[in-house]
């Protein structure tokens, strides 16, 4: 084949490909967006037929808003549940950190749709039984007038401090163990809902039908969390016997980890994915981690930065600690692809990724690599060897003539047909940021930067 055929065939396969995969995911999401626009049209429904829209008063016009803020705050808990459940042709649309910021959204409007259904319910019984707002607390608290109230009061406190833990100043000061135990109780808020909901919901009292119908959710939605949550992995733990074969030290507080197993090729891992791991020697903690090397079908290979505690304990992880790991996760391939050529571009332990994606580049790729310091450039050597054309840039943007770094002027000067190429973006959130904003002011199209942010 000449040179000219060989570079059309390598522009026009990722092509087709990227077609494929784009009409698949509308396909699956027009059948999301379809069962949740139905199952919200059910709830409002099913609260219409409850009679809420039959109103005299102001205080029953506040405790029928109070009813329908509560139902479908419940629903988004549920959502919440799922979106990052890891399900994988959910998390396969669109990718983990999409998910994170719809995450992050439904989450302020189920804990705006929860107060509200607070607010609007107290205040309305209030009005109607003409006691000040502490006054209907008291009555519904402390003297048991409405069953499930105890539970709720408590299921709502729980929510509220996931809410708080997720604000972003908090999370930078708490360790990710903390932040991940106390997301961990959202599981215990739904369930104190649901026991303050089925008793108490005037709806679901009055009509079988409805409380069949958010039976069936909470039903579907356990299952769903219990079966790629725990039961898959379980499964996948005695398929694949994944166990540490090697512990190898890259640099100051960085380490690499080799895990073999058998028949890993089934996984179908790809390039630039990551992997949920958990050490069996510290079994009550999983953490993502991508992989740093292509997978062969016979192990995978992380590469980890000491970042808290459970990343610094994994530097003394003995040889034949077995793992458990659920994936792979990560729309950050090969399959997003959509030109001949591409940028990537790496900050701090980010490289992991991008030296994964680049081992198997068969096109004209680029890669630059963001560090502070020189013994922050993680798996240079590796790099070197792959023979591919790496930008090394280093510094720190407080220092005289750092703020250039990776600004638009800069990485034309390292890129000069940046605004023809595939940009991938892979590191912390504030470094991630900064460069897309930087390649958009250089003339790439956003449809044609992918980004994966390291974070919590």
């Amino acid at each position: 084949m000449t040179d000219l055929g060989l570079a059309l065939e390598r522009k026009t396969v990722p092509v087709r490909r990227t077609g494929t995969r784009r009409l698949h995911r509308a396909a699956v999401a027009s059948v999301l967006a379809t069962v949740l626009v139905a199952d919200v049209a059910a709830i409002v429904w099913l609260w219409i037929h409850g009679g809420n829209l039959h109103v005299r008063t102001t205080g029953e016009l506040l405790t029928s808003l109070g009813r329908l803020t509560g139902l479908l705050g419940a629903f988004l808990a549920l959502v919440q549940v799922l979106l990052l459940a890891r399900l994988p042709w959910l998390e396969g649309l669109v990718g983990f950190d999409r998910l994170g910021v719809w995450h992050r959204w439904n989450g302020h409007a189920c804990i705006d749709l929860v107060l509200a259904h607070v607010v609007f319910t107290i205040y309305g019984y209030a009005l109607m039984d003409k006691l000040s707002f502490l006054g209907e607390t008291w009555t519904m608290l402390g003297k048991g007038a409405y069953p499930g109230m105890v539970t709720a009061t408590i299921g709502t406190a729980l929510l509220v401090a996931v809410a708080w833990s997720s604000v972003v100043i908090v999370r930078r000061r708490l360790r990710y163990e903390w932040w991940y135990a106390v997301h961990l109780t959202a599981y215990a808020a739904i369930a104190l809902g649901w026991f303050h909901q089925i008793p108490t919901g005037n709806e679901l009292v009055l009509d079988n039908l409805a409380a069949d119908y958010w039976r069936a959710l909470y039903v579907a939605t356990l299952a769903l969390v219990v079966g790629f949550r725990v039961v898959v992995p379980i499964v996948n733990a005695f398929r694949y016997r994944l166990r540490v074969t090697d512990v190898a030290t890259e640099a100051p507080g960085v380490v690499s980890i080799r895990i073999a197993g058998r028949n890993l090729d089934r996984l179908q891992a790809q390039p630039g994915q990551f992997f949920q791991w958990r050490f069996l020697n510290r079994w009550w903690t999983a953490h993502p981690f991508s992989l740093s090397e292509a997978p062969d079908g016979r192990s995978f290979r992380i590469t980890v930065k000491a970042l808290g505690d459970h990343s610094a304990s994994l530097a003394s992880t003995p040889v034949g600690t077995r793992v458990l790991a659920e994936g792979p996760f990560g729309v950050f391939t090969d399959a997003m692809q959509r030109r001949a050529k591409r940028l990537l571009i790496a900050g701090g332990i980010g490289i992991t990724p991008v030296r994964a994606l680049v081992e198997r580049s068969t096109g004209d790729a680029v890669v630059v690599y963001r560090a502070l310091r020189e013994d922050e450039l993680v798996l240079r050597d590796e790099l070197d060897d792959l023979g591919v054309d790496v930008h090394y840039v280093v510094g720190d943007h407080a220092a005289p003539g750092g703020e250039r770094l990776l600004s638009p002027e800069h990485l034309l000067e390292l890129v000069p047909d940046l605004a023809e190429r595939d940009v991938y973006v892979c590191g912390p959130p504030g470094m991630t940021d900064f460069a897309v904003r930087s390649v958009r002011a250089a003339g790439a199209p956003r449809r044609h930067i992918h980004v994966e942010k390291f974070a919590l």
